[in-house]
């Protein structure tokens, strides 16, 4: 560093006379030392956009074969996918409320479909307003529109996605808040109604192989895929407006609240229901083109996007950050994983909890007595679940057919499952000989982690009974 004598000789010079290129120089190294200890101390602006009701084996990236997703192939080029990612319940509201507290149902408060968490509890956009962030929601990213309950500043809870795209578009454009923005956008595809219409050809479309392969499932399921198409192609869009009007090192994360629904996909605790796609991608930061086979859960993501932007973690949330995984490529995150559902009002009364290690997961339904049923069979509507009127014709006449109905409404006790030799979860292993010390450890280690929760095993409805079925014959098949 110059002297102050020194410095002011070399300005000015023999004949007194200022050396305006020397003067430039160091103010622009000032200028540029001050710029890097801002951009040091700056919290990144952190973009999360979800999807709602999508299945992760539905997209190329997890091996589906139906639709091209360009969006979502740039944003995995650019940033890490997680093959193993986990929402902790498959219900919208529940999904949630797990994601925006970092703790699982019971401990939360919000466990069957469309409820809230507790008042009490610890909201994400509390934890990033008083880090000095301006938070802001935009379609569906709390449950219909109860983002106000979750304390973001900025809330819009349009469903449409052309109206959705405009707030967006309009609040980026003119916003003036010069604190970072955590940006939340959550659109309502590919959840019910599908459109009528769709790009995709039904006839050719490969099936899920739990599912029963019949010509409406897949016009259903062309329509469905249809709005994955139209989510991936918002991503685009909305990755493009963020680039002009948020900063470049801005974390971006891309997840879905569970699976699709279809029979055995959301609102139960099959991979189908609850593994989802997640994509979190950081400019220059996060290693590009990565994947990662670590299981993480969605109460994880609170904690991690605390500490990416170097804030204290709340104490006593079930989440964990998985910034190692992301920064540091550590290869685990969790041993294990647990998913709960408390069901969805009158029309899905049913209860299960579920552990999945590296391999095997058990699932356990404590009331197998009672019928499971969802919007799927007790609605039958042309724009979602109007194929279920031939699962059931058909099962009248196939034996195939009818295991799959039959699976549909009942379920045993406990399902154990080997997901490195039947991924679809197609054959029940509980009570082999062979897998009974499995079994007793994943339902011991269970029974444990329920008793932790407090999980008081609630029943919020009168149940339909499996041994009724007069008593959930479809609502519209009543009127007829």
């Amino acid at each position: 560093m110059f002297g102050r004598r020194t410095l002011i000789d070399l300005l000015l010079g023999e004949d007194m006379k200022v050396n305006f290129g020397l003067l430039v120089c160091l103010l622009a190294t000032v200028l540029t030392t001050r710029s890097l200890a801002d951009a040091a101390q700056r919290l990144p602006d952190i973009v999360v956009y979800l999807a709602d009701d999508l299945s992760a084996r539905d997209l190329r990236l997890h091996g589906g074969t139906d639709i091209e997703t360009p969006a979502i192939d740039r944003l995995a080029a650019d940033g890490m996918t997680f093959d193993r990612a986990f929402v902790a319940s498959p219900s919208c509201a529940v999904s949630r409320a797990a994601l925006l507290t970092g703790l699982m149902p019971a401990r939360n408060g919000a466990e069957e479909n469309h409820s809230l968490p507790h008042d009490r509890v610890l909201k994400l956009p509390q934890v990033l307003n008083e880090m000095g962030y301006q938070t802001a929601a935009f379609g569906k990213v709390a449950h219909s529109r109860s983002a106000p309950d979750y304390h973001f500043e900025v809330h819009d809870g349009q469903k449409e996605i052309l109206e959705l795209r405009k707030s967006v578009k309009q609040f980026l454009e003119n916003r003036t808040d010069t604190r970072p923005l955590a940006l939340f956008v959550g659109v309502s595809d590919p959840h019910v109604p599908w459109p009528s219409k769709s790009t995709i050809d039904p006839a050719t479309m490969s099936m899920p192989p739990q599912l029963l392969d019949t010509p409406r499932t897949r016009v259903q399921r062309s329509r469905y895929l249809q709005e994955v198409k139209n989510l991936d192609a918002y991503l685009g869009e909305l990755r493009e407006l963020t680039d002009k009007h948020m900063s470049k090192d801005k974390l971006f994360v891309f997840s879905s609240d569970h699976g699709a629904q279809f029979p055995f996909g959301k609102w139960t605790l099959y991979e189908e229901g609850i593994r989802v796609p997640l994509i979190v991608a950081q400019a220059d930061t996060i290693k590009a083109g990565t994947r990662t086979d670590a299981m993480v859960s969605w109460v994880d993501i609170l904690p991690t996007l605390i500490d990416v932007a170097g804030g204290d973690t709340p104490d006593d949330l079930d989440g964990r950050s998985f910034a190692p995984v992301l920064f540091d490529h550590t290869a685990n995150h969790r041993n294990q994983i647990f998913t709960t559902h408390s069901g969805d009002r009158m029309m899905n009364v049913y209860l299960s909890r579920s552990i999945r290690g590296d391999r095997y997961k058990l699932i356990w339904n404590p009331h197998p007595e009672f019928a499971f049923t969802t919007h799927i069979d007790l609605l039958l509507r042309e724009t979602s679940g109007d194929y279920f009127r031939e699962w059931t014709e058909r099962s009248k006449n196939d034996q195939a057919a009818a295991k799959v109905v039959a699976k549909y409404y009942g379920r045993p006790k406990f399902e154990l499952y080997d997901l490195k030799q039947d991924p679809s979860e197609l054959v029940n292993l509980a009570g082999k000989p062979g897998l009974k010390a499995i079994q007793q450890k994943l339902r011991s280690d269970l029974n444990a982690w329920i008793k932790e929760q407090a999980d008081q095993l609630t029943v919020f409805h009168e149940p339909l009974m499996l041994d009724s079925p007069e008593t959930w014959v479809p609502r519209n098949w009543k009127k007829k």
